[in-house]
This record gives structure tokens, sequence and C-alpha cells, in this order.
């Protein structure tokens, strides 16, 4: 990739998401495809700059690309043109490995339905008052998430993302005397429907998923199969 093509702004690394349709953060295999690659040096991880990680949140509010952990557990962008067919295809799967994982999935997706969007720290507070309502199953399962060391809602959030039941909609921030924000954001989650409105690739999984196959392999045509077939999930 040229240098001068790299992404130094926001507004490059949309228009990069927008370009190629699905772009992940990090390096996924695949040489050249993801931000990190794509964003010149100076900008990843910068003192004096900001980079990537300020513009998620920016990128995500413009309203044409998905965030959230999409391939392979790891964060990236889907843009709205391909979201339907992403969904479409990873909403046919099952991520998670029992019944039991799938209960625990399924009250933590109905909370971000019911709430419109969550943190996680307001998730775990909606689940505390969860307790006790509703019949017995659930309320079994919500004493096991909130049992100590039982259960991480990360593994949760990230499969329900993996799934394209949820995605992140912004980064909340703490903020200084001075009206500036620091720290690492707090990502809040909502479900695409909520965001972006109804989709509907038009079509069966099978074929949203060869069709994301055929624009994946003819962006990169000497990527390993390994690593296509993992992105695409």
């Amino acid at each position: 990739m040229r240098d001068e093509d790299k992404i130094r702004s926001a507004e490059d690394m949309e228009r990069q998401v927008l370009e190629l349709g699905f772009l992940p953060f990090f390096r996924c295999g695949i040489p050249g495809f993801s931000i990190e690659e794509r964003t010149a040096w100076e900008y990843w991880f910068s003192d004096e700059e900001e980079g990537p990680w300020e513009w998620k949140g920016p990128v995500i509010r413009e309203g044409h690309c998905a965030y959230g952990k999409l391939y392979n557990k790891k964060a990236g962008y889907v843009s709205l043109e391909w979201l339907p067919h992403l969904m479409n295809w990873r909403r046919s799967r099952r991520y998670a490995k029992d019944e039991d994982t799938q209960a625990l999935d399924e009250v933590v997706l109905q909370i971000v339905w019911g709430e419109g969007s969550v943190t996680v720290k307001e998730l775990r507070c909606l689940l505390g008052f969860a307790k006790g309502r509703g019949h017995r199953r659930k309320t079994d399962l919500v004493d096991t998430m909130q049992g100590e060391g039982k259960v991480s809602l990360d593994p949760i959030l990230t499969r329900l993302m993996m799934g394209m039941h949820i995605v992140i909609s912004d980064f909340e921030y703490n903020i200084d005397r001075h009206g500036r924000p620091y720290g690492w954001g707090v990502a809040r989650y909502t479900t695409p429907e909520a965001l972006y409105g109804r989709q509907d690739a038009g079509c069966t999984p099978e074929e949203s998923y060869r069709k994301i196959y055929a624009h994946l392999h003819g962006l990169f045509p000497n990527a390993p199969e390994k690593k296509l077939l993992e992105l695409i999930g």
C-alpha cells in the first residue's frame, strides 16, 4: 500500500471501510487487510495525535459502518452495504457451545433489546434487577451470571457480536476538568436494527455467504483460504 494512501484521519478510515466493505481493526492473517496495517505508523498509538482508537466512535456515529467484534472474535467494521449479508449469514449460525450458553446469551440479548442500548455496567445492574423475575429457569441463569468468578459478560457479548445480534453504537469517555475526554472508551451495545433499521439481504444465508466469499476473494485472490473462511465466520 502506498504511503500516501495510508489512513491519517477518521474520514480516511471510514472511506477505506466503505471501499472494501469489510475491514478488521487488527492484523488478521491476510496481508494489508486491517486498519492496523493501513494506518500511517505515526498515528498508531501516538501521544501527540488522535488515531484509530479515538476515531472509532466518530466513524460509528457517521452511520455508514457497523462496528464490533465481528471477525474471529476481534474488532472490525462492516459497511452498511454488506451489513445485511453478514447478518443474514451469521444469524443462521450458532456460536454458543451448548444450550446453557445459548440461554445465557438470550438473557443478555433480551435486555439489550428491551433497553435499546446498554454499557456493561448498566447491563450488570439490569441483570441484578432481573433476578427473581420471570420463570425459574431465567432466575437460575441470572444467578449463574451474577455469581462471582463464574460467568464473564465479555464472552457473551462477543458471541452476540459474532452472531450479528448486537453491535457497538458508540464509546463513552470520562471527562477531565478541562472538558477533554480521557482514558479508554466504554462501549455502548445495541442491536443493528435499533441503530440502522431492519436489514434484509433478500436472499438465503448460503447465498449471502457466497456473495461475501466472492467479494473478499476478489479483493484478496492470494489470501489463504483458511483465513478467508475465518473472517466470514
